[in-house]
């Protein structure tokens, strides 16, 4: 065997051996801070506006697993700057983990750049709590949030 392939066979052992010791097989979502707007309860909807479409899957760093049911819960300033009832939603992924979320392009306010917080929670898995950072005049994002087994 070639120094090379006996160099790639060890990475693959060692990718597999992580595997089957429960290491996680993705990335956690990088948390972000919670914000003093949030208010649990929001109504359930996918749509609190129309610019800004969010797409993605919801999934666990157990073997990347999709997470149905997960509950993605929005909020966001509205395109003044202000927070608001209208720019709260909460859904759930579908079966395969995927959503799909439409809400106006947020204001600015001073002291912080553009953005939309998120909380995702699922059975056997913390709470993550993030922000997404879209640009200006950005008109979609594809997302994935990545869950961190309890």
């Amino acid at each position: 065997m070639t120094r090379g392939a006996a160099s790639a066979a060890l990475i693959l052992l060692a990718m597999l051996s992580a595997r089957a010791e429960g290491q996680p097989a993705c990335a956690p979502t990088r948390p972000d801070m919670l914000g003093p707007f949030y208010e649990p309860n929001a109504p359930e909807r996918s749509v609190t506006g129309g610019g800004l479409v969010i797409t993605g899957r919801v999934s666990s760093t157990q073997g990347c697993t999709p997470m149905p049911g997960a509950l993605i819960e929005w909020w966001s300033a509205n395109p003044r700057g202000d927070y608001d009832a209208e720019h709260r939603a909460a859904q759930r992924a579908d079966g395969a983990g995927r959503y799909r979320y439409e809400t106006d392009f947020p204001g600015r306010y001073p002291g912080r750049p553009l953005h939309l917080h998120v909380r995702v929670t699922a059975p056997g898995h913390k709470p993550l709590v993030t922000q997404l950072y879209p640009r200006s005049g950005q008109a979609s994002m594809e997302m994935d949030f990545v869950l961190i087994a309890d």
